[in-house]
């Protein structure tokens, strides 16, 4: 593959893996050390899992704007300390004696502010990288190291919790920002320099952002489906931790290792997507995928203790491994048919939405498992998130093969 030989790309990529192996244990360890230690209720949990995401709501269509402004790679180093400044400040305040739930709650959501800009800025740099021949192939690299960190991330956490205690785990998750600002001070690439605005006006640019996405049919399928998916998958967020150890009656390790099934197969998703994508169509794929393997998820809720893990593990894996396969597919469908001075604004406005909707659907959980209980809420979560592949089901994709090229697409239609 081309990108083995691009040094810039490999110190991106290796920057990334470490620290999403290190999101990936604080993803983990912070639910269990709000429902394990500090006692979290239903609905404190779901304000917790909302809090992590809210800021793609409140500040994600102005950050694309932001970012279309200024070099991407400053940006992405500075969020990386603030984030890892931010997660070190869980164990001192726990080595003091004076950690308690507002804290875990304000930080993740200033964590997730920062998680705006970043991630913004960083499927914007990328084309500029690698170019956009090679869009798939980098973004399957990239995923393949996030599905690894979710494979070993959540039993590192989950026994680390277990036998260490939760709070030491979120130490990982701040050291792994660390290194990829580190990683990202030495890539050597000199980074385009933003085209500028004669009378720049942050309303008009996010419209123009907004219409880019929402006047294209096909992006209007894609993040109709994701945000339907995440929304869901928020309602799920806020009861999974108290199903795994309250109604299953899992240990804190063997809940990590559960919700480690699924980066397994995130993992052979993301090393398939690019033959999947020469297979049957790198358009194709994604509403294929989704197709053959989100309905899996539906084993999750007959999870228990011992031979009664196989199933939902076996679930988790090939559910993990077509969302994966369906994210490497859209990403690079959205970013192959988009203008270099909209990719900030063209990404954010799909994350205002699509990320935007996981706080909402983790507030709704938090009440619905306080109210129905956690079983329903469970039923109710994974029904909806496979149900939203339904709108690229009927979408222009179903008639396409290939991603086109920005040049041929109408960002009209």
């Amino acid at each position: 593959m081309a990108l083995w030989g691009h040094p810039d790309f490999r110190r991106l990529w290796l920057g990334d893996t470490i620290s999403q192996f290190g999101a990936s244990i604080g993803s983990t360890v912070i639910p269990l050390l709000a429902a394990g230690v500090l006692n979290a209720t239903p609905f404190e949990m779901g304000l917790l899992a909302a809090a992590s995401m809210m800021a793609f709501l409140v500040i994600g269509l102005p950050a694309g704007v932001w970012v279309d402004r200024m070099r991407r790679k400053p940006l992405m180093i500075a969020m990386d300390v603030v984030r890892a400044t931010l997660m070190l400040s869980v164990p001192v305040a726990w080595w003091l004696g004076l950690l308690g739930l507002p804290q875990l709650i304000v930080v993740s959501l200033a964590v997730g502010v920062c998680t705006v800009f970043f991630d913004v800025a960083y499927q914007s740099y990328l084309p500029s990288l690698v170019g956009r021949g090679q869009l798939l192939e980098g973004n399957s690299k990239l995923q393949a190291s996030l599905q690894v960190a979710e494979a070993s991330g959540p039993a590192v956490g989950g026994y680390a919790a277990q036998f260490l205690g939760a709070a030491n785990g979120v130490l990982a998750t701040g050291l792994g920002y660390l290194s990829s600002a580190f990683f990202l001070v030495r890539i050597k690439t000199v980074e385009p320099a933003p085209e500028r605005h004669a009378d720049p006006h942050l309303r008009r640019e996010i419209a123009e952002g907004l219409r880019f996405v929402f006047g294209n049919v096909t992006l209007r399928r894609i993040v109709a489906c994701t945000g339907t998916s995440n929304f869901f998958h928020g309602v799920q967020s806020a009861v999974m931790i108290l199903f795994l150890l309250d109604v299953a009656r899992l240990s804190e390790g063997t809940a990590g290792l559960l919700l480690s099934a699924g980066g397994i197969g995130g993992v052979i998703g993301a090393g398939l997507a690019h033959r999947i994508g020469l297979l049957v169509g790198q358009a194709r794929m994604i509403w294929l995928i989704p197709l053959l393997t989100w309905p899996f998820a539906l084993l999750l809720p007959f999870a228990s203790a011992g031979w009664g893990l196989v199933l939902p593990m076996i679930g988790q894996a090939v559910t993990v491994s077509g969302i994966v396969v369906y994210n490497i597919g859209q990403v690079s469908y959205r970013q192959a048919i988009c203008p270099d001075h909209l990719l900030g604004r063209m990404n954010a406005s799909i994350r205002w939405v699509v990320w935007g909707s996981t706080p909402l659907g983790a507030l709704l959980g938090g009440g619905l498992g306080s109210w129905i209980g956690i079983v329903p809420t469970l039923w109710v979560a994974l029904t909806g998130s496979v149900g939203g592949m339904a709108w690229v089901l009927l979408s222009p994709l179903r008639t396409m093969r290939d991603l086109p090229s920005a040049a041929s697409v109408d960002a009209h239609g």
